[in-house]
């Protein structure tokens, strides 16, 4: 399983658009501190579904050089069964001001026999976005800086601004831009808004959602689906349900379990009686 994917789908949602001179503040309109939510991750390999771990994100308040901060931490992890035949222990922390900029970013990730951690830290001189990034492999660490004219975000920090993001006027068929740090580079993303579905969950759930697609581009400029989303619509904003599509196989992420959500689940059309 590309485990750069998983994550990457857990937090990348939608929205991030690219702004100038890094103003790169959002209001934080759906997220309080101690909200829980929790994942459960499936691997389908010639039509066989199988729960190979799970994962869950939390968010608290912190402090960074002596400032209030939100601190934000995503674990992902196989079970014994999955173990097998790749283990993955995966924490992802990164740390916001109360207004959502991102500080600083840590990937701590043990995926099959390898080991790496991936740091950013960020800064902001000039209306610019000043991004230090460092990758430790095999006890070598590779260092890279960037000054940016536009907002960088990391895999976790775009996930809080989008959440708080009002997708009304939203369009199927629009493309959301953004640039992402992933501890060697800043990589470009692109997202399509697709529309609305409902979306019954295991436990007999129906959900409004948000549907979005992460995409991919070849040489031709052809479109590629990775990553298939669904998203609460209502205020809080909540990834419900994930789909990945892999070169051997396909991967899901489904929502078990809420906790600390700001707002009531509006979104949720009915429930299993």
């Amino acid at each position: 399983m590309k485990t750069k994917r998983l994550i990457l789908c857990l937090c990348i949602l939608f929205a991030g658009f690219t702004a100038a001179r890094a103003q790169c503040g959002a209001e934080n309109d759906a997220i309080k501190p101690g909200e829980t939510l929790s994942y459960e991750l499936k691997f389908n390999w010639k039509f066989i579904w199988f729960n190979v771990g799970w994962a869950q994100m939390t968010v608290n308040e912190s402090t960074w050089n002596g400032r209030e901060c939100l601190q934000t931490d995503l674990r992902t992890f196989t079970n014994k069964r999955a173990d097998k035949w790749f283990k993955m222990r995966d924490t992802l922390t990164c740390i916001t001001t109360p207004d959502l900029i991102p500080l600083f970013f840590r990937k701590a990730a043990e995926e099959g026999k390898r080991y790496s951690i991936d740091e950013v830290r960020f800064g902001y001189r000039d209306g610019k976005c000043i991004v230090d990034q460092q990758r430790t492999l095999k006890g070598e660490t590779k260092k890279r800086h960037d000054e940016m004219p536009v907002c960088v975000y990391d895999m976790l920090s775009i996930l809080l601004q989008a959440r708080s993001y009002d997708p009304t006027d939203y369009k199927p068929g629009m493309k959301i831009l953004f640039s992402m740090a992933t501890g060697r580079a800043i990589e470009k993303q692109t997202l399509i808004y697709r529309g609305k579905e409902d979306y019954e969950a295991e436990n007999g759930t129906t959900y409004r959602c948000l549907v979005f697609s992460l995409v991919e581009y070849d040489k031709k400029k052809r479109e590629k689906e990775v990553i298939t989303f669904y998203v609460t619509d209502d205020r809080n904003h909540l990834p419900v349900r994930l789909d990945m599509y892999l070169n051997f196989g396909s991967a899901k992420a489904f929502l078990t379990d809420i906790k600390g959500n700001k707002y009531p689940l509006t979104s949720i059309v009915k429930k299993k009686d």
